[in-house]
């Protein structure tokens, strides 16, 4: 019938993620439920991790996925969980934060070093814990979220820019380790994204959080990150989208942002 979804098994079988178990950090709000629902609706096989087990079971629940407790930052945590994963083909390392918008002559050094072991440590230690499981599928892909934060600096931001550099670089060596293995290593870099959390972590104030994004007409949302997740994950495992920058058309680049009067 016209509008009626085929949910026969043959049709399950030909959706793009059919057959694949992809790993999503993060996933309990933001990107990373986005990201989490998005491949779900493509077909893979998709285990949730984060550590807020209420929020992450409500959504594995809604989206029929799985969700296993996972702090990055806890070496520990990282070990329990690659151990209840049998199978890996697709690791989206979301993970991340930004926590202060001080200049570095008021740097918070505690607030560097959360920043830094969230982005940059946590992803190498699940990277490297799920390269083995990757590597053993035949076609493995290693996908980070990254931020234009990793390509431009801005006043303000030292410590997620700092940390979010290290991500492009991780990225880009990686890549090169792993180029005669069956695994694609691709990043994803958005701009002005609205979250109901991240501005808010960063400022300390929904005030402050609501003013990065007063007067953009259309600022980017979760979903449209999403989508370009799934777009490089279901390319031809030959294609290996490197690098894809996402904007909102609103914003030209990091300092230049066009916002309507009230």
């Amino acid at each position: 019938m016209p509008g009626v979804a085929d949910l026969s098994p043959s049709a399950a079988r030909s959706l793009p993620g059919s057959g694949r178990t992809a790993v999503v950090t993060g996933a309990s709000s933001g990107i990373g439920a986005a990201t989490a629902e998005r491949l779900a609706a493509e077909g893979f096989d998709v285990v949730l991790g984060a550590r807020r087990m209420d929020r992450l079971t409500a959504l594995a629940e809604r989206i029929g996925a799985r969700a296993l407790p996972l702090d990055v930052t806890d070496p520990a945590s990282v070990e329990a969980f690659t151990a209840a994963l049998p199978r890996v083909d697709v690791l989206v390392n979301n993970a991340g934060g930004a926590f202060d918008t001080r200049p570095v002559a008021e740097a918070d050094l505690d607030s560097w070093a959360r920043t830094y072991d969230v982005n940059v440590l946590g992803t190498v230690r699940l990277t490297k814990a799920l390269l083995p499981a990757l590597q053993a599928s035949g076609a493995g892909d290693v996908l980070f979220v990254g931020s234009t934060a990793g390509l431009v600096s801005y006043e303000g931001g030292a410590s997620y820019t700092a940390a979010k550099h290290g991500v492009h670089t991780l990225a880009g060596t990686l890549r090169l380790e792993l180029v005669a293995e069956p695994v694609r290593v691709i990043e994803i870099a958005p701009g002005m994204v609205r979250t109901e959390e991240f501005s808010l972590n960063r400022t300390g104030s929904q005030e402050q959080a609501d003013a990065v994004y007063r007067g953009v007409r259309e600022p980017l949302v979760a979903e449209d990150v999403a989508d370009c997740i799934a777009w490089a994950l279901t390319r031809p495992h030959h294609v290996n989208v490197d690098l894809l920058v996402v904007r909102p058309r609103a914003q030209a680049a990091q300092h230049k942002v066009h916002r309507e009067s009230d």
